[in-house]
């Protein structure tokens, strides 16, 4: 009887579905995310089958009854594939943004460079939040095609249409349907309207341009990488587009600044004023045509 792996090595969707995933060369060791849907599932299946050493890491945040059981199916998964397989616990409390902190707490718990299962549907749907964000081309160009992320070409119906052929059984995490989650309006009521509005499928569309954006702005970031955002006179004589990006880039670290943030510092720059608040208690100043950060100073 044929492995698991030999069946969908078989499989006419694998080698389509292989053909467009950039995966590693063979025999190299990966790290897989898997949560047991479909998605993860696909992941860990297309690994094997292109002859890759998997490791299959499932996390349980505890949030749900039973949740063992979801590790009891990737660690059964993972044996039939041939896989490694590691299962980690951790603690997430309910309450605000619990979206947000189970993912930090998920990734906190995998090993660096761990793949994870997204898809050219969760590109699209990244996309569309960063745009309602207000994010400039870096959030709407979305998530960068990286090694950790080998199925962005992939559909999510595909991933489905994978573990359907195989008789695998995936598991449907229920707050995929909370409407309270932003992404899942996004998936559910967003994106279907504007399918309907525009008369066609709009994830193609949507990842084409997110493309299209991301050259862009990997060769703005190039050109401004040459620009001394320290330089006063020559961040005002600049092209504004690498002037903001020059000075976002200085300031990124410990946060992003907002764009009333790179206004002011290049208020600074031009000479109209002296010094702008930058946020956590810092200042730009301009003294001999030189922009410096200091501590914003408070009145005695």
């Amino acid at each position: 009887m044929p492995s698991l792996v030999d069946s969908a090595r078989r499989l006419p969707l694998v080698t389509d579905l292989l053909s467009r995933c950039s995966f590693p060369p063979s025999n190299t060791h990966v790290d897989c995310a898997v949560s047991g849907g479909a998605d993860s599932v696909a992941l860990v299946v297309l690994a094997c089958a292109a002859n890759l050493k998997v490791t299959a890491w499932h996390v349980d945040h505890g949030l749900r009854e039973n949740s063992q059981t979801e590790a009891e199916l990737v660690a059964q998964l993972a044996a039939q594939l041939g896989a490694q397989f590691e299962t980690r616990t951790v603690s997430v409390e309910h309450g605000a943004n619990i979206e947000a902190r189970a993912r930090e707490a998920r990734y906190g718990a995998l090993p660096k460079g761990v793949m994870t299962g997204h898809t050219a549907d969760d590109q699209a749907e990244t996309i569309l939040i960063n745009l309602l964000r207000g994010s400039g081309t870096r959030g709407l160009a979305g998530m960068q095609p990286t090694a950790q992320r080998p199925l962005l070409h992939i559909r999510r119906s595909e991933t489905q249409a994978l573990c359907d052929a195989l008789g695998i059984s995936v598991f449907n995490d229920p707050s995929n349907d909370d409407e309270r989650f932003q992404r899942n309006r996004i998936r559910h009521e967003v994106l279907p309207l504007l399918e309907s509005l525009a008369k066609r499928d709009l994830v193609p569309v949507l990842t084409r341009q997110a493309d299209l954006l991301r050259d862009d702005d990997d060769l703005l970031n190039e050109l401004a990488g040459s620009l001394d955002p320290t330089d006063a006179i020559a961040l005002a004589n600049a092209p504004i587009a690498l002037s903001r990006r020059a000075i976002r880039k200085w300031l990124t670290h410990p946060l992003v600044p907002d764009s009333a943030t790179v206004e002011r510092v290049l208020e600074v720059a031009r000479g109209n004023t002296l010094a702008c608040d930058i946020g956590l208690g810092r200042q730009v100043r301009r003294s001999q045509q030189r922009l410096r950060i200091s501590e914003a100073e408070t009145s005695k």
